[in-house]
């Protein structure tokens, strides 16, 4: 088929080829290579086939003009670069967008990343279809300029607004931190404290709810602090310095916040004290903060890989005009992974 059916010549084939050699009609090609219409599904793949036989590319930019779609779609978060990525560029924001990426790339479409910062106005200017946002706060900016444009959004992460109905994928706020309190606990913590970012983020606000029910059950004097996320490791030091001098009997530390619970490390160990026999010292995210940290942190897989690609497929579905989920899609549930910073001796 390849050299009787091919376009002769040098131009690229054409949609017109592929439907003379298919012997189907330019439209039936285009809804078989698009995913659209009511095409036999063995017709379809007949289709692809003699598609990618002859080497036929579609133009993304006169598909463009047709659709009105950008093909692209974004990821944003409003959390402070401080916490999303770091000094390292490889932090929780990363590793979503890696996953999302691929994801989206599946399907045809590009990936726009969008610095996390707190007004979201790079929004306004970008040509995308949607976008996924990353653990949205209670007055997110990237959300309301979404609205704004009136762009379909998934949520990574339950959305905490009252008037935001929008689908998500949800990443276990209470489960995850009632996993590493429980763990604390099993290790020894009889007082601990919780610190989380000083935003209303539903790991923070689920972590909060988690944290004072299990105080109420085993008797923990609560000591909860929230932090502001854009000060980094650097005030968590000195945030973390005051909490010890304030409950010195703390013995344990669970900042949600991986940059918080590196800052915490380091004050407890100038405070005189070591990491984990006196005070020990768990966070949410599983990332490069917590496995190069010294000693390394004990944290939770929350897979984010699954997560961030089922945030893109709902986000697409939605692009292409389905129904939203009536039910929250729901990340495999959350996987403690113990490390130093917790594991003490007999006792």
């Amino acid at each position: 088929m390849p050299a009787s059916g091919s376009p002769s010549g040098s131009k690229p084939p054409t949609i017109a080829d592929v439907a003379r050699v298919a012997g189907v009609s330019r439209t039936t090609v285009s809804h078989a290579l698009n995913g659209l219409g009511k095409v036999d599904p063995r017709t379809r793949q007949r289709i692809k086939d003699i598609a990618l036989e002859l080497g036929y590319r579609p133009n993304l930019r006169a598909q463009r003009l047709r659709t009105g779609q950008a093909k692209a779609i974004a990821l944003v978060s409003s959390m402070p670069f401080a916490v999303a990525g770091g000094p390292s560029r490889l932090g929780f924001y990363m590793e979503v967008a890696a996953a999302a990426a691929e994801s989206a790339l599946v399907h045809g479409y590009a990936l726009v990343l969008v610095p996390p910062v707190r007004s979201g106005t790079a929004l306004y200017s970008l040509d995308i279809d949607g976008a996924v946002v990353v653990e949205p706060d209670i007055d997110d900016a990237a959300v309301a300029q979404l609205r704004g444009r009136g762009l379909p959004y998934v949520a990574l992460g339950r959305p905490v607004a009252a008037d935001d109905d929008a689908p998500y994928v949800d990443l276990w706020g209470d489960r995850v931190a009632t996993v590493l309190l429980t763990h604390l606990r099993e290790q020894g913590a009889r007082r601990p404290a919780l610190v989380v970012g000083s935003g209303s983020r539903h790991s923070a606000v689920d972590a909060r709810s988690a944290y004072e029910r299990m105080a109420a059950e085993q008797g923990w004097p609560p000591v909860v602090e929230a932090w502001p996320e854009t000060g980094g490791e650097k005030e968590a030091y000195e945030r973390c310095t005051a909490l010890l001098a304030a409950h010195p009997e703390t013995d344990a530390v669970c900042a949600l916040v991986d940059a918080f619970a590196v800052g915490a490390v380091r004050a407890i160990q100038d405070s005189g004290r070591s990491v984990p026999d006196d005070v020990m010292v768990a966070t949410r995210y599983d990332g490069l903060r917590a496995r190069t940290c010294h000693p390394s942190l004990t944290a939770v897989d929350l897979h984010l890989d699954r997560a961030a690609s089922d945030a893109v497929e709902l986000l697409l579905a939605g692009v292409r005009g389905a129904s939203p989920a009536l039910a929250p899609t729901a990340a495999p549930a959350p996987t403690l992974i113990a490390r130093a910073s917790t594991l003490r001796g007999p006792r």
